[in-house]
């Protein structure tokens, strides 16, 4: 089944600085880039036809109408699911801050009514009841989608910000959390990303240290190399893997285009890994 790319251009529910929304044209500037290819590792060519397509950006107003935005996206993203936009086929969104993934998220589990686990890479745990007031920030959107049940199993891969009310929140909700002191202190990974059913991956670009993407709104030192975190995308074993979202990136601290050209190899390493499940 093809890819089809969605961008989700929405920043409003960022907690600290906007700009992400500008990512999803950074990101395909970087795909396009002539300094690399679309091949993947595995040696899978994105360029082929009919591989990856792409449905455009969500229309989310001026962004200042959360419920209307939220809403947009979530229909975007159901309609290449139902084979729209682009040719359709499993969708791989380009955010946006973290935010978009609850709405996108709520698309993809009635897709998958029968089961679906969730795959985290971030740097923070975003179960917060509400930041700021906000249930809807980038700071909560796990625990909406916890709350509404849209995940079965939810594993969260490089978490270092985690305080006690999120502690609570993962407790609350069942989270498996892989936190980078423990992950580099020696504990296996691998066994932690087997699933029974397909898998929806949600990659938060400051899962990485802002040596390797610099471009974030919220830079926290001590995280994931890009190798790590490629090498954990390819450990996922799933039945599918049903969609992706790569979101967080700010072009407005990125350096040289550093950051945009690491979401590009995420993202095209998510559609290899799509192909081959």
């Amino acid at each position: 089944m093809p890819m089809t790319l969605i961008g989700l251009p929405y920043d409003a529910s960022s907690s600290f600085q906007r700009g992400a929304a500008a990512a999803p044209a950074a990101i395909r500037r970087a795909l396009a880039s002539a300094s690399s290819n679309l091949w993947t590792e595995g040696l899978v060519d994105l360029g082929a036809p009919g591989v990856l397509g792409d449905a455009g950006d969500v229309d989310v107003g001026d962004g200042e109408d959360g419920a209307a935005a939220r809403a947009a996206i979530e229909r975007g993203v159901a309609a290449v699911l139902a084979g729209g936009g682009g040719g359709g086929g499993r969708p791989i969104a380009l955010g946006g801050d973290h935010s978009v993934t609850y709405p996108a998220l709520r698309a993809v589990r009635r897709a998958h009514p029968r089961g679906l686990a969730v795959v985290q890479f971030d740097a923070h745990p975003d179960l917060y009841d509400a930041f700021e007031g906000d249930r809807h920030s980038h700071a909560s959107q796990m625990a909406r989608a916890m709350e509404e049940g849209l995940a079965d199993r939810l594993v969260q891969v490089g978490i270092r910000t985690m305080n006690g009310h999120q502690r609570a929140q993962a407790d609350r909700f069942g989270v498996e959390v892989v936190d980078v002191r423990t992950w580099s202190r020696g504990a296996a990974l691998a066994e932690r990303l087997v699933f029974d059913v397909p898998v929806y991956v949600t990659f938060d670009v400051d899962a990485l240290d802002p040596a390797f993407a610099p471009g974030v709104s919220h830079r926290e030192p001590g995280g994931l190399t890009v190798r790590q975190a490629l090498d954990a995308i390819h450990a996922i074993r799933a039945p599918a893997l049903a969609a992706a979202d790569v979101v967080e990136l700010n072009p407005s601290n990125d350096v040289n285009g550093v950051t945009a050209m690491v979401c590009a190899k995420v993202v095209k390493e998510l559609a290899g890994r799509m192909l081959e499940t």
